[in-house]
């Protein structure tokens, strides 16, 4: 009767209905870590598991020769294969490890021994042996060395089983030649997988006993890195996936060079550097001839300046610097002479000899006009325009023509660009001068002016700083302004200032005596893809291999060489999603970007 009232009642639960809320359904429908992860599939075989459509294998170290040299491992870290390594040390406390010893030790003087009483010619092994175990007891018992259980285990992984035939026949080749003997985990490929996942489990313990120089050895970052203990991130090293961690400021000089072809990344990897560096407090100048900048400084609460024949914003060539206590004014006015004389250079097309003499002269009486010469500290004075100057030079023997080839940047169509009193400053952190509005036969002008009131800025204050100029191959075209870029790249270490030089045009950038100073006299160097008219000139210059040489033929969008002093690795530039976010230059993203605030403004409303 019992067992009858309890089927009925069980009867009766069943009948009942359980009601499920929604959010309990929605809960159901949900992905968790585990789920994101975790493969679609797993076999495990006695060779290798099969992990969704991938293959791994795994494999771990029976044997070590009797000496080992330093970075044996590096050249299996180094293979162009995707691989999992792990090092599980386990310590032997020196006391067990010495009672092991005494017990080693009595057996091979056995051995030795034995073989004496018969007679028996004596054998290498055993004395070497014996040997060995004494020199380790005593650095032992010296506490010079300690005694460890080593496991060295490898997962191999690849889309076919052949493929990972392969890559085990490459990984065996190299360690049997260094001595080092390897078995697959037959039938415990599951536990050697596991050992292989960054979880800490020895799940294997298949060990070998090191002491601690040869186990030294086995250190794995040993491999083409350039990971510093303070700077920026630049990017990932594709060798072995470690970080391209360095500070530009940490080097004999701070200046860069980045060589790419368009499209390949090399704004972009430039931005994320000047984000970068705001965080830690670096001064950044960015001279931009595309406005590709605008968005990076709105977004960090930099200024731009845009230069054009109608904008608002002025730069008198004709300003100078404050004079310092250490500093000669005579030095001073002598060296923005130069620089102006460069300047008409450049502006008038040229100049014989004796136009030279008579621009240098008329500057000189320009400045005196305004009480300006080098028997007094000119610091606070007004300075003269460019219209003061032509009304100089028109009243000089011999000056005709250059008056009136001056005259369109006085009085013509021109005269709005330089003919002004300064109307701007460096004081934010961010600054940023844009050209793109400026008619192109002017661009040298103007990043030459840029350039110049930059400089006059710096020697004003001595702060840590980053100068961009992008697309710097205008200035490559005037010996003058190529020369002043130069002269600035060189005499920037002494005010703290990086010059980071950015070109797309390789060939004419080399092959200038002032753009290969420009290389030489700069300690990071970053080569992205580039086309196969301009390789053969990096290879030349840069003495890349044949591999490098088409990596950077082949590389994708922010992918390349990085450079520091006499190290370099293969970089892949990487950004976060809020970093990409602000300094994408990609059209399409732009315009969501765009959509996506005009959405948002609407809703403001």
């Amino acid at each position: 009767m019992a067992l009858l009232d309890f089927l009925n009642n069980k009867k009766e639960k069943e009948r009942e209905i359980i009601p499920v809320l929604p959010k309990d359904i929605y809960k159901q429908g949900t992905l968790d870590l585990v789920d994101t992860i975790a493969p679609t599939a797993l076999l495990v075989g006695s060779r290798e598991l099969q992990l969704g459509e991938k293959f791994v294998r795994a494999f771990y170290t029976i044997s070590y020769p009797r000496f080992l040299s330093d970075s044996w491992f590096s050249p299996i870290i180094n293979l162009d294969k995707v691989l999992d390594a792990s090092i599980f040390i386990h310590p032997v406390e020196t006391e067990q490890a010495l009672r092991g010893f005494q017990k080693k030790v009595a057996e091979v003087q056995s051995q030795i021994s034995e073989r004496e009483s018969k007679g028996l010619v004596r054998d290498p092994m055993l004395d070497t042996a014996y040997q060995d175990l004494e020199n380790l007891r005593n650095d032992l018992q010296q506490a010079q060395e300690k005694l460890f259980d080593v496991g060295l285990y490898l997962s191999l992984y690849g889309d076919t089983k052949e493929e990972i035939d392969k890559t085990e026949g490459d990984i065996r080749g190299i360690l049997d030649a260094k001595l080092v003997y390897t078995k697959p985990a037959l039938f415990q490929q599951e536990q050697g997988f596991r050992s292989c996942l960054p979880l800490g489990t020895d799940e294997l313990l298949v060990n070998s006993k090191l002491n601690s120089s040869p186990l030294s050895s086995l250190f794995p970052f040993v491999s083409f890195d350039l990971t510093s203990d303070r700077g920026i991130l630049y990017g990932i090293n594709r060798h072995n996936s470690s970080l391209v961690l360095f500070d530009r400021f940490s080097l004999e000089n701070y200046n860069s060079v980045i060589f790419a072809k368009s499209g390949s990344g090399k704004s972009y990897a430039t931005k994320l550097e000047i984000l970068r560096s705001l965080m830690f407090g670096t001064d950044v100048i960015v001279i931009d001839p595309e406005r590709e900048y605008d968005q990076l400084a709105e977004s960090t609460g930099g200024r731009s300046f845009h230069i054009s024949l109608s904008s608002e914003h002025h730069i008198n060539p004709f300003d100078l610097p404050p004079v310092k206590e250490d500093e000669d004014p005579k030095d001073i006015l002598r060296s923005n002479i130069i620089a102006l004389v460069g300047l008409f250079r450049i502006m008038l097309g040229g100049l014989t000899p004796e136009e030279d003499s008579i621009i240098d002269r008329a500057i000189s009486e320009t400045y005196a006009l305004k009480d300006i010469t080098g028997d007094a500290d000119f610091t606070g004075a007004e300075s003269p325009l460019l219209s003061d100057f032509e009304q100089v030079l028109s009243g000089m023997e011999g000056s005709e023509s250059l008056v009136e080839r001056l005259s369109k940047y006085t009085r013509g169509s021109w005269s709005g660009f330089m003919n002004q009193p300064t109307n701007i400053d460096l004081k934010q952190q961010f600054e940023i001068f844009s050209v793109r509005d400026m008619e192109d036969e002017l661009k040298p002008v103007a990043m030459y002016i840029i350039t110049h009131f930059i400089w006059n800025a710096i020697r004003r204050e001595v702060k840590k700083r980053l100068l961009v100029i992008d697309e710097a191959w205008w200035m490559m075209k005037s010996e003058d302004t190529a020369s002043f870029l130069y002269s600035l790249a060189k005499r920037g270490r002494k005010y703290y200032i990086g010059v980071c030089t950015i070109t797309q045009e390789v060939e004419d950038f080399v092959n200038s005596q002032y753009g290969r100073a420009i290389l030489n006299n700069s300690s990071l160097q970053l080569l992205l893809k580039q086309s196969p008219t301009s390789i053969d000139a990096l290879q030349n210059t840069f003495k890349l291999t044949d591999e490098e040489k088409y990596l950077l033929l082949e590389a994708g969008v922010g992918e390349g060489l990085f450079f520091a002093g006499l190290k370099h690795v293969a970089i892949k530039i990487v950004a976060s999603y809020t970093e990409d976010q602000i300094i994408t230059s990609d059209p399409s993203q732009l315009l969501a970007i765009k959509e996506e605030k005009d959405r948002h403004a609407a809703e403001q409303k």
